[in-house]
């Protein structure tokens, strides 16, 4: 594991960290934890999107060539 900076205004870190101690909860591991969790909610939301697509690009498609008309 390594050590990384982050710029974090003042006010924020500090409720963050009271909160944190108030709750007995790490606050690294918290970050981190909020971290892991983005990134698998932006997986999932990618690979549903993915799935969609695929979906749609199997339907049959009807060429149009004025919409006014239909």
């Amino acid at each position: 594991m390594s050590v990384k900076s982050f710029s974090i205004s003042d006010y924020v870190y500090e409720k963050y960290s009271t909160e944190c101690k108030r709750l007995g909860l790490n606050m690294s591991k918290q970050i981190e934890n909020f971290m892991k969790f983005q990134l698998e909610e932006e997986f999932a939301l990618r690979e549903e999107y993915i799935e969609k697509i695929e979906k749609i690009r199997k339907e049959k498609f009807r060429q149009v060539a004025d919409f006014d008309k239909h």
